[in-house]
């Protein structure tokens, strides 16, 4: 192997490692902005209040709140409620955790990122089966599906960097071919 395909090699590594890295920080804050949902909401709630977007948009502006009423609602008078958007944080945090043996070793560890792909894609059909039932409106059921189309991307790029991760040590071992 020549200097230039291990220095190739080890460009890759680092930016599957990278991508891997930021998809791990996203769940990271995904998951711990699931723990204090009322105080978001609120917040949210305020900021949308005060801006154009209540004007331009005023069904948004009421979903919003209407939204921050049920949270704030139901951690009054059934706190015990919260406790399964612990449980969703919680499941974040894990998650990113086991990404940890794919940033140590991509090749080795690659159906993790395929899972998450396959994770990424199921995300569509819960929003689209589950938010009707539950009330969702459509456009905030089309911010849900954002966050697995977003996620597919990071997660195609670093499937792409392992691929030819594959194939540089596929050649590096490959016998040398005899000239006749």
């Amino acid at each position: 192997m020549t200097e230039d395909q291990r220095i190739t090699e080890a460009a890759i590594l680092r930016r599957v490692r990278r991508w891997i890295l930021i998809f791990i920080v996203c769940l990271v804050l995904s998951g711990l902005t699931a723990f204090p949902l009322e105080t978001e909401t609120r917040w949210l709630a305020d900021l949308v209040a005060g801006s154009p977007l209540a004007e331009h948009f005023p069904a948004a502006a009421a979903w919003i709140e209407r939204v921050r009423e049920g949270v704030a609602e139901t951690n009054v008078r059934y706190p015990f409620l919260a406790y399964g958007t612990d449980w969703l944080a919680f499941a974040h945090l894990v998650i990113a955790i086991g990404f940890w043996g794919s940033y140590r070793d991509p090749v080795r560890n690659v159906w993790v990122i395929q899972w998450a792909l396959i994770a990424c894609a199921a995300i569509i059909p819960l929003a689209l089966i589950c938010g009707p039932l539950r009330g969702i409106p459509l456009p905030w059921r089309f911010v849900d599906m954002s966050f697995g189309v977003i996620g597919v991307i990071p997660l195609l790029i670093v499937l792409r960097g392992i691929r030819r991760l594959e194939w540089a040590a596929a050649v590096r071992q490959a016998p040398p071919v005899l000239a006749a």
